[in-house]
Order: C-alpha cells, then structure tokens, then sequence
C-alpha cells in the first residue's frame, strides 16, 4: 500500500489539478476544467492513506463505485492510482454524445428583461444574444461563472 505522501506525490503530478487542503489533515484535488458541475477528482485523502477518486463518468472500467460515484483507493498501485486519476480528468474534460444531447441549450433572463443563449457548440460554450454570438468558452462551468458575474439567471434548460 502506498503512504500517504507517496499518494500526495502521484497525485501532484498532475498539473490539471489544484490541492485543495480540508479539515483533519485530508486532501481534494479539483479538476477546475472540468465540464461538468462536478470538479473533485481526489476526494479526501487522508493522511492513513485511505481516499477516493471519482469515476462514475468512466465506461471502460469496472470499478467498485460508492453511491457518490467514487472508488477507494486505499490500496491502489502507483500504476492503478496514476490510471484511475487520469481517466477522472479525462472523464470530467470532455461531453460525451448523451451529455451533449442533456445540456442542448439554456435560457438566461438579467432583473433587465435581457434573454442571452447557452449553447453547447463545437466543442465550445457559445453564448448568444439573439443569432449573434456574445461569448464563447472553453468549459460549460466558465460559461456560467460569467452568466452569474453578469447578473444572469437560468430561466430554461433543454
């Protein structure tokens, strides 16, 4: 079994990742990239060295998933350990066809009366006024940030 800071070391390795320290010594590693609400990868990692990786989003896998859609990898292999967190990232970076399908698109209202557009578009998040294209991001999560920032509410998904 690995230590914990054997784990810590993997697991930094990553640069997608950002440490996140919580209470009694355990560690989260969010994926701000991430495309979905979802951002933990790394989810408590104790110093014990018990802790989970999500990965309800992995297909090609058969992993003893929780109900929060986590495994435990307290006796996780650097090279099972290595895998499990790349294929999260991987998981939490790309839409697959159904999601692309569920998020269609959403309508945003300010206290104005304004109405602006979120589309889910070549790869990208366009925003739109109308037919023309107001913004475009990399992440539905950058998207909404700048939504909210904005002084907009979602009024309609699908």
């Amino acid at each position: 079994m690995l230590t914990f800071e054997e784990k810590l070391a993997i697991i930094e390795s990553f640069p997608e990742l950002t440490r996140n320290d919580v209470s009694l010594g355990r560690v989260n590693f969010q994926f701000e990239d991430s495309v979905y609400d979802k951002k933990n990868v790394v989810y408590r990692l104790h110093p014990n060295g018990n802790g989970y990786v999500y990965v309800e989003l992995i297909d090609d896998e058969d992993y003893d998933v929780d109900d929060k859609g986590m495994v435990n990898i307290r006796n996780y292999s650097e090279e099972e350990l290595r895998k499990v967190v790349r294929k999260s990232i991987d998981s939490l970076a790309t839409l697959d066809e159904e999601d692309d399908e569920e998020y269609g698109e959403e309508t945003w209202m300010n206290d104005e009366g304004h109405i602006l557009t979120l589309v889910f578009d070549y790869d990208l998040w366009n925003i739109y006024a109308g037919e023309m294209l107001d913004s475009a991001f990399p992440t539905y999560n950058e998207a909404v940030d700048f939504l909210d920032q904005e002084g907009f509410k979602r009024i309609r998904r699908g």
